[in-house]
């Protein structure tokens, strides 16, 4: 009989490797490449890292290197962006398979994906393209997410979009697609704030009404981010959840009210382009660790979990 050793195709799916750590209750931030020797010599930073699965579908190399170190000290978060769950073709197999071998190699505490679509036929488009609320695409996206599931052998977290515009043809709200999803699935859900509050301003609704119709219930996890202002065609004010800087104070304010009501579950500041500091990234981190343990401490007076 081999050692596992000597048989590698079953050390990444059936070894234990890494170690398990509480997640409940935590902060977590994007993880970049150039911060890790500031996060290897922090020993404070109590949170975790999210990582877009897809930087880590190939075998090996510095990538996988960093990934792994970084996962032995920390949880992580693996958030998929090309899944094309809401797209009206068929999930690409080879593309999950690597999505499930990620999931079995890293053990990732949360796993996510985006309602949205990102293909057509071969074509890969860089962005999360908006699909139409009706009966039709619900079943459809009810399908992707429990062909998903079986194949991951876990629920998935479902993100709700940055919207700029509607369809004609959509026949509900986004908040009824997205609670006719957790039932027909049992999915969770990822909230992110920042979508809610850019959505709102494009297209003229209030946010708050929105989040008092969502699911919060079924809250598995939560984004915040940074979006930018620019002028559509017409000169009027569009968001754009760009994730290029801080999170606005009016998105700090929705989350302090989503975390009243659904309490401190695990949450996550996305910073993906004009990448910062360390000390900056850990700030923004800090900030929202402030709003989750005292509303902790509103449900267990004397609790905090405290990230640095």
């Amino acid at each position: 009989m081999g050692t596992l050793a000597a048989r590698p195709e079953l050390r990444m799916s059936q070894a234990v490797r890494f170690p398990e750590h509480a997640i409940a209750a935590r902060v977590g931030t994007s993880f970049k490449h150039e911060h890790l020797a500031a996060i290897l010599n922090d020993n404070l930073y109590a949170g975790f890292f999210e990582v877009h699965a897809e930087n880590y579908m190939g075998s090996g190399g510095p990538p996988h290197h960093a990934l792994a170190r970084i996962r032995s000290d920390y949880p992580v978060s693996l958030h998929g962006v090309c899944m094309s769950i809401g797209g009206p073709q068929p999930l690409e197999k080879s593309h999950l398979g690597r999505f499930k071998g990620l999931i079995e190699r890293y053990e990732p505490a949360l796993v996510s994906e985006h309602l949205a679509w990102s293909t057509h036929n071969t074509t890969y488009f860089n962005d999360l393209l908006p699909l139409p609320y009706t009966e039709a695409t619900l079943a459809r996206v009810a399908d992707h997410l429990d062909e998903v599931q079986e194949t991951i052998g876990r629920p998935i977290l479902l993100e709700n979009p940055s919207t700029y515009l509607v369809f004609n043809e959509s026949t509900m709200s986004e908040t009824d697609f997205i609670r006719g999803l957790v039932r027909r699935t049992g999915c969770g859900l990822l909230l992110d704030v920042n979508n809610v509050f850019v959505s709102a301003a494009n297209l003229g609704f209030s946010a708050l009404d929105y989040l008092a119709d969502y699911p919060l219930e079924h809250v598995g996890e939560i984004h915040l981010a940074g979006h930018a202002e620019q002028q559509d065609d017409e000169g009027a004010l569009l968001l754009i959840d760009s994730h290029d800087g801080p999170v606005a104070d009016a998105v700090w304010k929705l989350f302090d009210i989503v975390i009243s009501q659904c309490g401190p579950v695990p949450s996550l500041v996305e910073w993906d382009s004009t990448i910062p500091e360390w000390p900056v990234l850990k700030a923004e981190a800090r900030a929202a660790q402030v709003i989750l343990d005292r509303h902790a401490q509103s449900i267990m007076p004397g609790t905090t979990h405290g990230a640095a």
